[in-house]
């Protein structure tokens, strides 16, 4: 395949503190590839190297065969980027930001166009304070695509959006890759990442933990499936001693959780036959991409 981003062993340190510790994956071109990890996981170091606004220790990064360090001013005129801390002026109106912003490249597209294409051409004149949470990130779209790139960057373009507003916002992020782009979504959202992304890597304290599709992620998983029930009397966890494919049970007040692979609920529904015993209740779950970034970094909370 052709990768259009290729990162090979990038370190980058704070004061003796790696936040990027030997970090390498490639991007294929026209796929959407999510970077996802805790707080002060490194995701954002990686990325700002990526686009040139960070310079690595060590390491080689090439953009569309380009060092964006060396190369920046021509790398900027063929991406877009959309950075988590964008912000405009509240009193700027929608059509000034885009002609504001169109004038930072020698060529542009029709941003006339691009408010008819994502919604805003009825909010021409709204100044950017008044805009909706879900108004203002697609404004943010717009001016990532004014110089029509080849690969956009997103950074946690849904935070703080309402649900609807959520997957309005999905549904612009596949409509980008549709246009023939090249998508780097960096997210803390793992259902986000699990329905948009083709691959996601997991970076934990600077390193790649993890890089698939979000379904080989998922079937990689020791406990891939989850089979829930309400504790009935005479029940104990020894009675699933045994069960194939069973990995661990957990009980938390009056219901059990069994943990595993394979087709768990049968073999579970056996055993708890053989032992008398029919919850009304047993239904099965399977694992998501949330489990398996619990799995890798920890249930813990971190500063």
């Amino acid at each position: 395949m052709d990768s259009i981003i290729e990162v090979r062993s990038i370190r980058k340190t704070y004061g003796g503190v790696a936040a990027v510790d030997d970090v390498s994956f490639t991007v294929q071109r026209g796929e959407i590839f999510a970077i996802v990890g805790p707080n002060g996981a490194g995701k954002t170091t990686t990325v700002e190297s990526i686009i040139g606004l960070r310079q690595p220790d060590s390491g080689v990064i090439r953009v569309l065969g380009m060092d964006p360090q060396r190369e920046d001013a021509a790398l900027r005129q063929r991406i877009g980027v959309q950075l988590q801390e964008a912000a405009l002026p509240d009193r700027i109106k929608v059509w000034e930001a885009l002609d504001l912003f169109a004038s930072f490249y020698p060529q542009t597209v029709d941003w006339e166009q691009l408010l008819q294409d994502w919604g805003l051409a009825e909010k021409r004149q709204t100044q950017f304070a008044k805009l909706s949470g879900g108004q203002k990130q697609r404004l943010f779209i717009c001016l990532a695509l004014l110089n029509d790139p080849e690969v956009v960057f997103l950074d946690e373009l849904t935070t703080g959006l309402d649900p609807q507003a959520r997957r309005a916002t999905w549904d612009a992020v596949l409509a980008i890759r549709e246009r023939g782009k090249t998508v780097v979504l960096v997210t803390h959202f793992m259902d986000e990442a699990e329905a948009l992304a083709d691959r996601v890597a997991i970076i934990d304290r600077g390193r790649v933990v993890a890089l698939d599709t979000p379904e080989c992620l998922i079937a990689n998983l020791d406990t891939a499936r989850r089979v829930t029930f309400g504790k009935v009397n005479g029940f104990s966890a020894q009675m699933l001693a045994g069960v194939p494919g069973l990995r661990n049970v957990v009980e938390n007040g009056r219901t059990v959780t069994a943990y595993g692979r394979g087709p768990l609920v049968i073999h579970l529904a056996a055993a708890l036959k053989e032992n008398n015993l029919y919850p009304n209740d047993l239904h099965v779950e399977q694992a998501n991409l949330e489990d398996v970034f619990l799995a890798l970094t920890g249930r813990q909370i971190r500063a």
